[in-house]
């Protein structure tokens, strides 16, 4: 009975139709464990070799993956959230009371976005301290450590201009700051105060355009350079340390 499924395998496996799906072999070498990766279309963003202690909580503390999961929250959360939100003025500031005291469990739905939008920003920048610590911005990856930057970069611009929105006056006063500093910029900075707020004061203009840049040209901005991010981390062999710590050129790995 075995050495009959055996040799049904072996047939299978050395049909036609089977090598025209399976371009490689099934011997346990580097050379097909790597074509697993490379022809498999939910594989391939992984690397083909990993180094085990790369896999252990205290390299990484899984900062990345906290923010990670930190912004999907903020994607299902912000979603929701639109449903019940105008950009306009009054309405802004009505339908935040309404979320408050009307909507169920819209407290804690617009809590829930606040919180993971604060628990983002703290763990990116953490990504970035322990990154920097391990002194895993090192050729070959210095080319993500600047989009990990522009990622941290859009991270915070999310989280400022997600702060208008509630239309009160801690959002009011809040931006004002912000926009007031951005002036004193050598230059643009008049100019991009005015481009921020679309006009000279904090007014409709200016919800209206934070709420695109919120929710529609940072998300986009984030997701395109997330993309690109976790990209590189698989294609340069996953969260390891130092180039001087992975593998030889002969496939093997270092002692």
């Amino acid at each position: 009975m075995s050495a009959t499924r055996v040799s049904l395998t072996d047939w299978l496996r050395g049909s036609a139709v089977y090598r025209s799906i399976v371009r490689h072999g099934t011997a346990d070498t580097n050379r097909n464990r790597s074509l697993v990766i490379f022809e498999n279309l939910f594989l391939h963003v992984h690397p083909v070799k990993v180094r085990e202690k790369t896999l252990r909580f205290s390299h990484t503390y899984w900062l990345g993956g906290v923010t990670l999961v930190s912004s999907l929250v903020l994607i299902a959360t912000g979603i929701l959230l639109m449903f019940y939100y105008h950009p306009s003025v009054p309405q802004a500031y009505r339908d935040m009371k309404e979320l408050n005291y009307v909507v169920d469990n819209g407290l804690f739905l617009r809590n829930l976005h606040r919180w993971a939008a604060h628990l983002m920003v703290f763990a990116a920048f953490l990504h970035m301290l322990r990154v920097f610590y391990h002194r895993a911005y090192r050729p070959p990856r210095q080319f993500n450590w600047v989009i990990g930057v522009v990622l941290l970069i859009v991270t915070l611009f999310l989280s400022y201009t997600g702060y208008l929105l509630p239309w009160d006056q801690l959002a009011f006063w809040g931006v004002s700051v912000g926009t007031n500093m951005a002036k004193e910029a050598p230059l643009v900075g008049e100019k991009i105060r005015f481009l921020l707020l679309g006009g000279n004061v904090v007014s409709e203009n200016a919800l209206l355009r934070f709420y695109v840049l919120h929710c529609v040209v940072l998300p986009v901005a984030f997701l395109l350079f997330l993309s690109v991010h976790i990209w590189r981390v698989r294609k340069d062999g996953g969260v390891q340390g130092p180039p001087s710590d992975t593998n030889d050129p002969r496939g093997e790995e270092a002692p």
